[in-house]
């Protein structure tokens, strides 16, 4: 756990509901339009998931997630639809090959350190939906894609610490979605075009992980000109038409800065937008939220 982290907590005054985020507001209700989910395209959107449990315990300042955790409750009402289900990719999982969740009750994975004992409490009783994540597999080996099913992984807090706040029911199947360890973005962007036609079937497909992820950088203002200028290129990346969004994506280390937000073998927080991005298909991508947190500027971006 970044030091950081831990030293910006305000450890005398912990929220004590592990399941209501601190200063952030009341929960968004519903979890979208009522629309039948098979009628309706979903979106792929990249998304923050903040500083571990960020959102669920004090901090110190005391509004430093607020803005974060307001987009993220109003996702679900900019959807068309109640999406039919989740396919979720985490900057926390890595894997030989291609992984999918495959367990029917996936338990929680912990893996944030340091941080206050009620947020090892947190829950999230979210539905897997096993044959989905069989066909899945299927779905990327067909396209070339070494994947399989992972029956006994659980959910890791890239996952349930942003969909508290996006579907606090945890009423929507979810699967997980592992990143390839070696992080190359050409096969993530393909990845997520192997997995585009989801959209059509009501599945909203969601990368978790942080436009910026250095953990040296946070705090340090030495790094805030360097992260503006990263994210300006990642927005303009993201905005282009969809021929050169993936050219500029398969070659984001050659980005103003690129290495100064995402360190060498340390971008899995990054890679996630890449199966988001190629998941959007020919649907036009836009920055939905951006703010300059921690010293660093931190952004989502929305596909269709």
């Amino acid at each position: 756990m970044n030091k950081l982290w831990i030293m910006t907590m305000n450890s005398q005054n912990m929220n004590p509901n592990p399941d209501n985020p601190a200063g952030a507001g009341e929960q968004a209700a519903g979890t979208g339009r009522d629309a039948p989910a098979e009628a309706a395209r979903m979106p792929a959107i990249y998304v923050p998931h903040g500083a571990g449990p960020c959102f669920f315990m004090d901090w110190n300042p005391p509004h430093t997630w607020d803005k974060m955790a307001a987009f993220l409750k109003g996702v679900a009402g900019t959807l068309p639809a109640r999406p039919r289900a989740i396919v979720l990719v985490s900057g926390h999982w890595l894997a030989p090959r291609f992984s999918l969740t495959g367990h029917e009750r996936p338990g929680l994975i912990f893996d944030y350190y340091g941080f206050p004992s009620h947020t090892y409490e947190l829950t999230y009783p979210a539905p897997g939906e096993p044959a989905l994540a069989q066909r899945l597999a299927a779905t990327l080996e067909a396209a070339g894609l070494a994947a399989g099913v992972d029956p006994e992984r659980g959910f890791d807090h890239g996952m349930f610490i942003p969909l508290k706040l996006m579907f606090p029911a945890a009423d929507i199947p979810v699967i997980q979605l592992s990143l390839r360890q070696d992080l190359d973005p050409a096969a993530h962007l393909e990845v997520g075009r192997a997995l585009a036609g989801l959209r059509d079937e009501g599945v909203l497909i969601l990368g978790s992980g942080m436009s910026f992820h250095n953990m040296r950088g946070y705090g340090d203002t030495r790094y805030t000109p360097a992260s503006k200028v990263f994210d300006d290129w990642l927005t303009e990346a993201v905005e282009s038409e969809p021929g050169r969004r993936d050219a500029l994506l398969r070659d984001w280390a050659q980005a103003p800065h690129a290495r100064d937000c995402h360190p060498p073998r340390a971008e899995e927080h990054l890679i996630p937008l890449m199966i988001v991005a190629g998941a959007g298909a020919d649907s036009p991508g836009r920055k939905v939220y951006s703010q300059q947190i921690m010293e660093t500027t931190i952004s989502a971006f929305r596909f269709g």
